[in-house]
Order: structure tokens, then C-alpha cells, then sequence
């Protein structure tokens, strides 16, 4: 089966959603401190294109590494954590920076976990949300853009491992 992929969301439509969001997090962090815990791969170009955009000098940065897809396209359902953050969470304003929240497992686990360590407060910021195919009961804090049921890659998203480095947010069709 090849795959081919068409532009679904464009590197502009990404970067004016992305300052808005920055916008609205100052806002709302305005005088505190905000650690953001960018879930590895995918939430690197929106963590670091979130971050730029977020007028806070108490901003930190963090990483997970977790994993709930393996090398298909659809969740296996076993989230597992890989790397966990480095360093203490407790008192801490969090935000978890997602590329996408699909099925809501790995947001759920993430957020049982970490708010057993007594954060201040906890958020979740994500590129793509596809709220159709929920079957946990999350809803992202910040949402850059709420998609249907489609398989994307692209602007950090992937297609087993490939695509990431794509600046647009694209649509996977199989042929």
C-alpha cells in the first residue's frame, strides 16, 4: 500500500494558531512560573515554537518520552512511559505540551501521575485535537486546532517515524 500525504493545515495557519496560544498563556501565567513538559517526539516543533511565543521569564522546559502507538497507526491502548521529567513537579505551575490528544490514554495517565506529585496546578496545551475518537474523559486546556478523524503527520506528527520535519500539517492517504 503507498501512502501520499496532502497539506491539511499550513505552516501559517500553524504559526498565527501558535502566537495566539502564546498570547493567551501569558495571560494567564502572567506573574508565575510555567514548566512545560514536551511529550517527545512530537511535541518538539510545537514546544518550541509555543515557547518563543509565551512572554514569561519564569518559563522552564521539560521532557517525556512516552509511548502508546509503536509503529502502527492506531493506539495500542498500552501507554508506556519511556523518560520520565527530570526534575521535581511539586508546587509547580505544569503544562503538558501534546501534538495531538486522540484517544485521550496517554493525556489520562499523564495527568494521574503527575498530579500525584502535588503540582500547583497542571494544564494541558495540544497542537491537534480529535475529540471524535475520545474514549477517556480529557479535554486539553489549550487546543490549537480541532480536527476530525484523519490520520496527520507532518510539523512534528508522524507516519512510523517519518514526516516530522514537514512545516504543514498534512493528511495521510493511503493508496
Amino acid at each position: 500500500m503507498s501512502r501520499r500525504i496532502e497539506q491539511f493545515i499550513s505552516e501559517e495557519q500553524i504559526e498565527k494558531r501558535i502566537a495566539e496560544l502564546g498570547k493567551q498563556i501569558t495571560e494567564d501565567y502572567k506573574g508565575k512560573d510555567i514548566l512545560l513538559v514536551g511529550i517527545l517526539k512530537g511535541s518538539v516543533p510545537f514546544l518550541c515554537s509555543l515557547m518563543w511565543k509565551i512572554d514569561n521569564e519564569k518559563l522552564a522546559i521539560d521532557f517525556m518520552d512516552v509511548s502508546s502507538y509503536g509503529s502502527g497507526t492506531e493506539s495500542s491502548g498500552d501507554v508506556k512511559i519511556l523518560k520520565d521529567i527530570d526534575s521535581s513537579i511539586k508546587g509547580k505551575n505544569v503544562m503538558i505540551v501534546e501534538d495531538i490528544v486522540d484517544t485521550g490514554r496517554t493525556i489520562e495517565k499523564l495527568l494521574n501521575m503527575l498530579n500525584t506529585r502535588e503540582p500547583a496546578s497542571i494544564k494541558v496545551c495540544t497542537l491537534l485535537d480529535k475529540p471524535e475518537r475520545r474514549v477517556c474523559d480529557v479535554k486539553p486546556d489549550y487546543i490549537g486546532f480541532e480536527i476530525e478523524n484523519r490520520f496527520v503527520a507532518g510539523f512534528g506528527l508522524d507516519d512510523d517515524q517519518y514526516m516530522r520535519q514537514l512545516k504543514y500539517v498534512g493528511e495521510v492517504i493511503f493508496e
